[in-house]
């Protein structure tokens, strides 16, 4: 289902202190965007920011910075981040988020950058053959974010579709990630680093199993 216009979501978010306007000018240079440099992990299509939040409030010890391509979700994120940590009485400081087409990644992150964790929660699965180099776990994405995780950095991917699933497991392995952790029916306790999501939510109560995994970045063999 298409999402409605906001009209009023590019003006709030441009507003908002922690929101990043131009990611470009942040390239290389990411931990000044926060209050304090921290460990940096990236949620990619962070959408209404159910995760964002959660993650945010639960990991003060670390920087997150949420992508979106959308306003309009960046929007209902922003006014969720915002509820959430004014409900913990917490003051805003360790997430930022920004609009930007993950398909073009490496033009807003750069090695210098060091992140060490990627999040992709329930991305779309493009199911047809056709569309499947538009996938964040492609391996022409996976070598994007090569270039700007940490050696040994990770990706955590949880998803509902069996047929990404597969694919992916054979996309990190060609694109030179291990996987650490495999479960294809992630209970709904999982990790405390995996807040769950809208989506999440969704599929559990439609009694739809989710697949979970953990692969970490290791050398490309010559």
């Amino acid at each position: 289902m298409r999402m409605r216009r906001k009209p009023w979501a590019r003006p709030e978010l441009d507003a908002w202190d922690f929101y990043i306007g131009k990611p470009e000018d942040y390239k290389g240079r990411w931990q000044t965007a926060f209050d304090t440099p921290r460990p940096l992990h990236l949620e990619l299509g962070c959408g209404k920011g159910a995760f964002a939040a959660q993650y945010a409030l639960r990991f003060p010890e670390v920087n997150l910075l949420a992508v979106d391509i959308k306003s309009e979700m960046l929007g209902l994120a922003k006014r969720r981040i915002e509820a959430d940590f004014q409900a913990a009485g917490r003051t805003i400081g360790n997430v930022r988020l920004t609009a930007h087409d993950i398909q073009w990644i490496e033009a807003m992150l750069a090695p210098e950058d060091r992140v060490e964790r990627i999040y992709i929660n329930f991305c779309n699965p493009w199911p047809k053959p056709r569309h499947q180099k538009r996938r964040l776990t492609y391996p022409r994405q996976l070598m994007q974010y090569r270039q700007f995780l940490v050696e040994g950095g990770e990706i955590w991917l949880r998803t509902d579709d069996d047929g990404l699933f597969h694919d992916t497991l054979g996309y990190l392995a060609e694109a030179g990630f291990a996987v650490t952790e495999e479960n294809r029916d992630f209970p709904p306790e999982g990790y405390p680093a995996c807040p769950m999501t809208e989506h999440e939510r969704m599929f559990r109560e439609e009694g739809i199993p989710i697949k979970f995994l953990i692969a970490r970045k290791a050398p490309l063999s010559a």
